[in-house]
């Protein structure tokens, strides 16, 4: 980072008529001190923002500045105001995860703020660079910058409309429950603070859209390679690290049975800890992508075990959810129950099979 490169980079923020910032991976591997650096740098300059996936959670996303959540490369509830800013700062940005939007000519500038040059790629290729230590960056940037960005706010009068459609969903009484639903029990159930990791799936996309989460590290999903089965090992990581938290794994019923087996290490450690799995009989993500492809349906349906049978056989607990009005109860009596507790739930997943297969555009 050096004063020449500070300087072009506050030129293009003044210059810019809808500044955006984007919050991105690397930012949530940083030190608190870091963090609440470009806590500060975001509350100073007024600048809205989002997050990546994996940037969840750096900024409290109760601020009245945040616009939401890149859970798609393209045409998600963000992209109205990623489409229509000029400057996108990019604070942590890695490019391991799948591309928050598609840099295009005509498209927005982009100002990379990371500790390491950016990986330039046909989908991000940033106009500048300014390559350190992140949270000392951005606390220059914010001292250039405070009070004299008359166009920072620009891009709120979107926010209403963004804010909706994340919201749409959370009081659907449907059965089998729908994924947007069971992002809002979730959220409902677990404290601040508390730790939920995601296996890999289709219900990734709505609880990166709708998981709003105020500190990092709090929502734990893969972004990059996205590896099936990864949600129980990552909760017993996360229950061991920080036995006073809640932790729940949230996981589709084909990941969980790659790596269930787990839980009987869970329980051999004396975990406190929760699997929700999410049963639709089949690998979700692959059905769409298939269908989307015009290919035929092929191997994409599979028979479950009985989970509550399965999760008592490895020493854990077990509920089957029936109906809707007993999903919040079931998971509140797993936490308060203690120990390792599996809950299993039916749930309807074809808006976002319909999405990913390109057959209706975001809602």
């Amino acid at each position: 980072m050096t004063t020449k490169t500070l300087d072009r980079a506050v030129e293009m923020i003044l210059a810019a008529q809808c500044p955006l910032i984007m919050v991105g991976a690397a930012a949530s591997r940083l030190d608190q001190h870091s963090i609440a650096q470009i806590r500060d740098f975001v509350q100073r300059t007024r600048i809205p923002f989002f997050a990546t996936q994996m940037g969840k959670g750096v900024v409290a996303e109760d601020s009245d500045l945040y616009m939401g959540t890149a859970a798609l490369s393209k045409r998600d509830h963000v992209h109205v105001a990623v489409d229509k800013s000029d400057v996108i700062i990019a604070v942590g940005h890695d490019t391991c995860e799948k591309p928050p939007f598609i840099m295009s000519e005509g498209g927005p500038k982009v100002i990379h703020i990371a500790h390491q040059p950016a990986t330039f790629t046909q989908a991000y290729h940033p106009q500048l660079e300014v390559i350190g230590d992140i949270g000392a960056s951005v606390a220059a940037m914010a001292d250039r910058l405070e009070g004299k960005l008359p166009n920072a706010g620009a891009l709120l009068p979107l926010r209403e409309g963004i804010l909706a459609l994340i919201g749409e969903g959370a009081d659907d009484k449907s059965w089998p429950v729908t994924l947007d639903r069971i992002v809002h029990v979730v959220r409902k159930v677990m404290p601040e603070g508390s730790i939920v990791t995601l296996d890999n799936g289709l219900y990734k996309i709505p609880f990166a859209r709708k998981y709003r989460t105020n500190h990092p590290n709090t929502l734990l999903l893969d972004n990059t390679l996205a590896t099936m089965g990864a949600g129980v090992p990552s909760a017993i990581v996360a229950a061991m690290l920080y036995p006073e938290l809640c932790v729940m794994a949230v996981c589709g019923d084909g990941g969980f049975q790659m790596t269930g087996q787990e839980l009987m290490t869970a329980v051999e450690l004396k975990l406190n800890l929760v699997v929700l799995i999410l049963d639709n009989g089949g690998w979700g993500m692959i059905e769409a992508k298939q269908f989307g492809k015009s290919f035929p349906n092929y191997g994409v349906n599979f028979l479950n075990p009985d989970f509550v049978k399965l999760a008592e056989a490895y020493g854990a607990k077990g509920t089957r959810v029936e109906t809707l009005d007993d999903l919040v109860p079931a998971l509140e009596a797993a936490f308060e129950g203690g120990g390792v507790h599996v809950v299993a739930v039916r749930v309807d997943d074809s808006k976002y099979k319909r999405l990913i297969a390109g057959q209706s555009d975001p809602e």
